[in-house]
C-alpha cells in the first residue's frame, strides 16, 4: 500500500521536470523561427575613388559584392542614392529604388516598416521616427560604424589617416538626397557628377555649395546641423580627401529591393 503514493509521486516529479525542459527550450527556438534575414546594411568600405562610384550601376554592385561574401547574395540589392536630371536624363530617387520594405540589419533588428516609415511621410511616423541609429546601422559585417566622437584625432581629417585607422570617424553615407529621400531639383551638383566625379577640384566650405560636392547623411544621427540619417549637409568636394575632411570614407546604406 506504501508503494503506490511513491509512485504517483515519481511520476508527478518526472512530468514536471518533462514540462519545464520543454518550456526552458521554447524561447530558443522561438528566437531562431523569428530571426530576420538581413535586407539592410551599411557598406563596411567604400570603393576607394572618392564620389565617383562607377555611377547608379557601380554603387549597386558594390552593394551586391559585399552582400554576397557574407551570405545574403540571394537578394537584389540597390544602393541608397539618388541622382539628379542632367541632359535627357531625368532624376532618380533614393526612396523609389529600395523596394517596399521592412528591412532588417545583420542583427535581425528592425529598421523601417516601409518607405513612409523610413522617411517620416506624416506627422505620426515622423513622430516616431525609423529605427536607423549608430546601434543599428550595422555594416554587412555587422559591425558598428564609428561616428562623433569616437577615437577623435585631429588627424582623422586626412585620407592618409583614416585608411590605416579604421576605428576613425566615418559616420557620413553619402545619398545625394533630401530628407524625404528625393533628388535635389536645384543648379548645384549634389551627387559629384551622378556619382562618376572624384576630381579634387579645390576644397571649399560645406555652406553654400560652392562647387560639387556630395550631400551625405549621418549613420550615427550626430554632428552636421540637424543630424539627419540621408540629407545632413554636403561634402567639400568629392574626392577621396575631400570626404575624408568632413569625416566620410565614400560609405553608403544598401537596401535588399526583394
Amino acid at each position: 500500500m506504501t508503494r503506490t503514493p511513491f509512485i504517483v509521486s515519481v511520476f508527478a516529479v518526472t512530468s514536471l521536470l518533462g514540462s519545464y525542459l520543454t518550456f526552458a527550450q521554447q524561447p530558443a527556438q522561438q528566437s531562431t523561427a523569428q530571426q530576420h534575414p538581413m535586407t539592410f546594411f551599411i557598406t563596411s568600405a567604400g570603393m576607394g575613388k572618392g564620389a565617383d562610384l562607377g555611377g547608379l550601376a557601380g554603387a549597386d554592385s558594390h552593394c551586391q559584392t559585399l552582400a554576397t561574401a557574407v551570405g545574403a547574395g540571394n537578394h537584389t540589392w540597390h544602393a541608397y542614392l539618388s541622382t539628379q536630371a542632367s541632359g535627357n536624363q531625368s532624376a532618380v530617387n533614393a526612396r523609389d529604388r529600395i523596394g517596399q520594405g521592412p528591412w532588417y540589419n545583420s542583427k535581425g533588428a528592425a529598421i523601417a516598416q516601409s518607405v513612409a516609415d523610413l522617411h517620416g511621410d506624416t506627422l505620426e511616423l515622423a513622430r516616431l521616427g525609423n529605427n536607423l541609429n549608430k546601434v543599428t546601422a550595422l555594416t554587412e559585417k555587422g559591425e558598428v560604424v564609428p561616428g562623433l566622437n569616437d577615437n577623435p584625432d585631429p588627424q582623422d581629417r586626412t585620407w592618409a589617416y583614416v585608411s590605416q585607422h579604421p576605428n576613425s570617424n566615418r559616420h557620413e553615407m553619402l545619398t545625394g538626397s533630401q530628407t524625404d529621400g528625393r533628388a535635389f531639383t536645384d543648379n548645384s551638383d549634389h551627387t559629384c557628377s551622378n556619382w562618376t566625379n572624384s576630381k579634387e577640384e579645390g576644397l571649399h566650405a560645406v555652406a553654400g555649395n560652392q562647387g560639387p560636392a556630395a550631400q551625405i547623411g549621418l549613420s550615427d544621427r550626430n554632428g552636421g546641423g540637424n543630424g539627419s540619417w540621408n540629407s545632413s549637409h554636403p561634402t567639400r568636394g568629392c574626392s577621396q580627401d575631400a570626404l575624408a575632411t568632413t569625416h566620410g570614407a565614400g560609405m553608403f546604406y544598401c537596401f535588399a529591393i526583394n
